[in-house]
């Protein structure tokens, strides 16, 4: 094995802990750097019911380019022998890395969700979606909902 295919396969092992680096948190306790020293509505209600929902993962181009460069370097090294095959190789590994890496990427970053449905005490329904980060809400609890703009969640 050549030094481009250990640099290539040693790209490929990395890319699940570059890819897990750019999920961000979306649970009832996360809050983003804008979201501080904000004056934020409270709102009270109560549970209706609660349905588990998956997060999709993140679709950036990190995990497709991180993906096509391995696949890349790999399929030029298994390409064959001569310029031409080489860089056959090279493509057919650059676009199956970018479509694998992207996937990887998806599905490293995905989340499992709650979604939380709940009547206003001033009428009306809402529901709200965000990552279960094992609040463990049920129906007829009474919850805060806590946002400001189109950013809200469910705590106690």
């Amino acid at each position: 094995m050549n030094k481009r295919s250990i640099l290539a396969i040693g790209l490929l092992c990395a890319l699940p802990l570059l890819v897990g680096g750019c999920a961000s948190n979306l649970g009832g306790s996360d809050y983003s750097r804008t979201e501080a020293r904000r004056v934020m509505t409270v709102r009270f209600a109560t549970v209706e019911s609660v349905r588990m929902v998956r997060l999709e993962g993140t679709k950036s181009p990190v995990g497709s380019l991180a993906g096509a460069v391995a696949g890349g370097v790999i399929g030029s090294s298994l390409g064959g022998r001569g310029p031409t095959s080489s860089a056959v190789g090279a493509v057919i590994g650059a676009v199956a890395g970018g479509v694998g890496g992207s996937a990887l990427e998806e599905a490293a970053t995905r989340k499992q969700g709650v979604e939380v449905t709940v009547q206003l005490d001033q009428g009306g329904y809402l529901a709200i979606v965000q990552e279960d980060e094992g609040e463990g809400f049920q129906p007829g609890e009474r919850v805060r909902l806590v946002g400001s703009g189109e950013a809200t969640r469910v705590t106690r």
